[in-house]
This record gives structure tokens, sequence and C-alpha cells, in this order.
């Protein structure tokens, strides 16, 4: 991946994996002077209320997670980690979920500020995650405006973006002061850019105007297998991301 000009690496399973191997991977990291991005922080409710219900159990279930993902992150020198709010609840309105939500982000956050670690929310299509709470990036913005806090941030995926509400560089000028992480993929298919209809040279454009130096994670997967699709996927990228050194 080095020698092939990645300077980034994110691995949701970084969590889960032993301690021993978070360490050698972490070495290989350094090694090859490759930042580490996003792991997923805790477990996710796909089908449950997980942080939208004000369940006290899964709460604590949630900041016992948060807790143990600082020394993760310091094992592996990372800053960044996925948070996805699981399912609604469909026994409250969206207010009282909303409000349930911000009240363990700011708990949440209490425990990531003193390291200097950011957990990003991520909004997830509604297609392909039917139900979940998070869905689109005005209400990821309004949620870490009520957290106010620089360890309560926005993931700004912009494969699911693109299904949920489209209009992506209007929603990233109006959203930027709370993004803090990109991931991306083209639609459909969810594979490398070129792939779909989604513009990344000109969004690429954008990023770069505006200043962004951050991690653009590839969350998506290869449109042909074997060592060709790689191939494919490093000169997709490099035929869109003209723009940053």
């Amino acid at each position: 991946m080095a020698a092939e000009g990645f300077r980034a690496f994110e691995d949701n399973d970084m969590m889960n994996r032993p301690i021993k191997v978070q360490q050698e991977m972490s070495e290989v990291l350094k090694d090859n002077n490759i930042s580490m991005g996003v792991f997923v922080a805790h477990k996710i409710g796909w089908r449950e209320p997980f942080l939208t219900s004000g369940k006290t159990e899964w709460r604590n279930e949630f900041l016992d997670y948060i807790t143990k993902s600082v020394d993760v992150a310091k094992r592996v020198n990372a800053k960044w980690m996925t948070v996805v709010p699981g399912h609604m609840d469909l026994h409250l309105r969206t207010g009282y979920q909303t409000a349930n939500l911000v009240e363990s982000l700011r708990r949440a956050s209490e425990i990531l500020e003193p390291h200097g670690l950011v957990m990003v929310l991520e909004p997830l299509n509604f297609d392909g995650h039917a139900g979940q709470f998070l869905q689109e990036i005005p209400q990821a913005y309004e949620i870490c405006k009520a957290v106010d806090s620089p360890s309560c941030k926005i993931l700004f995926d912009v494969y699911h973006q693109q299904i949920t509400e489209g209009n992506l560089i209007p929603n990233i000028d109006m959203a930027w002061d709370e993004i803090a992480y990109f991931q991306v993929g083209d639609n459909p298919g969810r594979k490398e850019p070129t792939t779909g209809e989604i513009n990344y040279k000109n969004l690429f454009r954008h990023l770069h105007k505006k200043g962004y130096k951050g991690i653009i994670g590839m969350e998506h997967g290869n449109s042909r297998d074997g060592a060709e699709g790689e191939r494919m996927v490093i000169d997709a990228y490099r035929e869109v991301d003209q723009f940053f050194e």
C-alpha cells in the first residue's frame, strides 16, 4: 500500500483484534509512514435503538466501549473512531430520541476530550440500512451542534449521502465546521470512483479548495476481482485525485 502511494489506513474491526495484533499493525503503519484512520468504537445496534431509547443499560454499555476505545486509539495511534447511534426507537418521538442520543454523546465526549480523540457520527442511507436513526447530514450537524464538543464530529460518507439526499457539495459546505472525516464509494454499486454517477473529480477539487488535509477512507468494494481489480481501483483514484499532494 505504501509503495503505491497510500498514506492512511482504516480498519473497522481494529477494536476486535487481539492486542498483540493491534501492536504489530501499529508498528507496520509507523514504519511505512501511514496514518491510522477510523475504527468502529462500539457494537452497532442494527436492529436495536442502542442510543436513541435512553435505556440506561445500553448507554452504560456504549460508554464502556468508548472508554475501551481510548486504549485502542492510543495503541494504534488513531485519532478518529466511528459511531453509529443505532436503530430508531419506534415507541418514541424523534425529538426524545435526539435528546437521548445527545446526552449519550455528551458523556462520551467527556471521556474522549482529555485524550484529544474524536468520535465521528456516520449517517447511513435508508436503502441499505433501513431503520437507522441517523441518516442525513443536516441531522448529524444538528446533533453535533447540540453536543458542542471537539470530540463529536461528522463522518461524511459520500456514498451514503448521495443516496439519502444528494446535493453533495452544498451539504459539505453547510456542515463544514462539524465534518472531521470523509469516506467514499460510487453509486450505484458502492465500488471505486468512476464506476457510478458521482463526479469525484469535482468533489475532490472542492475539498482541495476548502483546504481539507484529512483522511479520505475508501469504504467500498472493487468493480473487478483479483489483482486486475486492485489496479483498476488505484488507477481510478489517480484519475480523480489530481488536487492533493
